[in-house]
């Protein structure tokens, strides 16, 4: 009889957990899209999602929002919410375009990690120490930052103009190395070149990640694997998440909860003025007014998508980072990228149908219908559509997965010290 009491569930309980998404789901729905754009390119003719070109073009695009979002996970992870990345990519983008253009590029990428190091400073001095709203004082350093820099531009550049540089631009700084493996390259974009079913596509994919590669982007990469690996597999790294789900424990257990909170925010800022120095350095070479078009906020987004976690945030970059180079690429990927997600929608909503699901499926569907009626109805897409493409992907994505989301549990709390004595 104890034995049954025990193992009854209890009618008011918690709801059960929801499955997590495991790896092999994610590679099985990585290889599903695969399937279906491949097949898409084959209908159409038109096999731009897939080249080379527009992979290499989408890996650009994503280093810097997910080096944004890269800050963004240091600084949650610890408690402190920062919407202030946007400032201090921009700080990131004056200072490496400055070094770069003065000393070399090497050393921006080091000036443009202090100058969003400063920002990062900033804000934990005003919210870790002095316990003013996280919020009040992200926006108060995306005002701050971005005037610094336009008024330092146009007094400390006016002498430069005979060099390339503008009222509102810094003169052009040397390009920093690139990375191609000539053998590998050459023989996938010839597989490339004879389109074959899924496999051109998988080569053009795969040659996008192996020519022209910037060293900037490796560096990214091996962040986010370091970024894992220090804050899951570590003390330091355990100290630091202790202080974003329950400070007060945490101090409890002799953790200094204000220092791990300034080491998290700090990097933060470090790493979004990575992202801003990529931008300065690789992306364009010089420093510009606006050069950063909210990649900042962007990269918040990729990191809730990810759940706070670097595999998700690398995920939800490299799709921000792809329909972010849409705009770059021909206009007619996108026109066929619009009947990949009307037969994306259309699968998902016989999936929420079999599920159950009815209201989604409904939604789904006439999604899909939208969608599909658009691309038969249309031959192309206009320009200002193809511009909003990223930050309207952006809200989708978050309202798709908002019901998934674990947010630390004292993430944007005013912290004081001893108030759990």
């Amino acid at each position: 009889m104890s034995t049954a009491t025990a193992t009854k569930p209890k009618s008011g309980g918690a709801p059960a957990k929801r499955g997590k998404i495991t790896w092999p789901v994610v590679l099985l729905l990585i290889a599903g899209a695969l399937v279906l754009v491949s097949a898409v390119e084959a209908y159409t003719g038109n096999y731009g999602l897939t080249s080379s070109g527009q992979i290499s073009a989408a890996l650009s695009s994503a280093v810097p929002i997910a080096m944004a979002g890269l800050g963004g996970l240091w600084s949650e992870r610890a408690g402190v919410v920062n919407i202030g990345l946007e400032g201090m990519m921009v700080a990131g983008t004056f200072c490496g375009a400055w070094a770069g253009y003065l000393v070399n590029p090497w050393v921006g990428l080091l000036a443009g990690m202090a100058g969003g190091a400063l920002g990062g400073l900033l804000h934990a001095l005003v919210t870790v120490t002095f316990g003013v709203d996280h919020i009040v004082s992200g926006v108060g350093i995306n005002l701050l930052i971005p005037g610094i820099c336009a008024y330092v531009n146009r007094i400390y550049y006016k002498d430069y103009v005979a060099n390339g540089a503008g009222a509102n631009q810094s003169p052009p700084a040397d390009p920093l190395p690139e990375i191609t493996i000539p053998g590998l390259s050459s023989w996938l974009e010839s597989i490339e070149s004879h389109h074959w079913f899924l496999v051109s596509d998988v080569a053009g994919i795969l040659a996008g990640l192996v020519t022209n590669l910037s060293v900037v982007v490796v560096i990214a990469a091996v962040l986010l694997v370091v970024t894992y690996f220090l804050l899951w597999r570590t003390v330091f790294g355990l100290r630091l998440r202790s202080c974003g789900e329950n400070p007060t424990a945490s101090e409890s257990l002799g953790v200094n909860v204000y220092k791990y909170k300034y080491y998290a925010v700090v990097a933060s800022g470090a790493f979004a003025g990575l992202g801003g120095a990529y931008l300065s350095l690789v992306a364009a070479h010089f420093y510009k007014d606006g050069q950063t078009q909210g990649r900042g906020f962007i990269g918040l987004a990729a990191m809730i998508f990810g759940n706070w976690m670097p595999g998700g945030l690398a995920m939800g970059a490299g799709l921000f980072g792809f329909t972010d180079s849409l705009q770059l690429r021909d206009a007619d990927n996108v026109h066929v990228l619009l009947l990949v997600i009307a037969i994306a929608m259309a699968l998902l909503a016989l999936w929420q149908l079999y599920r159950r699901k009815f209201t989604g499926a409904v939604i789904s569907a006439v999604v899909a219908v939208g969608l599909g009626l658009w691309y038969a109805l249309t031959d192309t897409v206009q320009r200002p559509l193809i511009v909003a493409t990223p930050y309207v992907i952006t809200l989708v994505v978050l309202a798709l997965a908002s019901q998934r989301l674990r947010m630390p549990k004292a993430d944007g709390q005013i912290y004081r010290k001893g108030e759990g004595k």
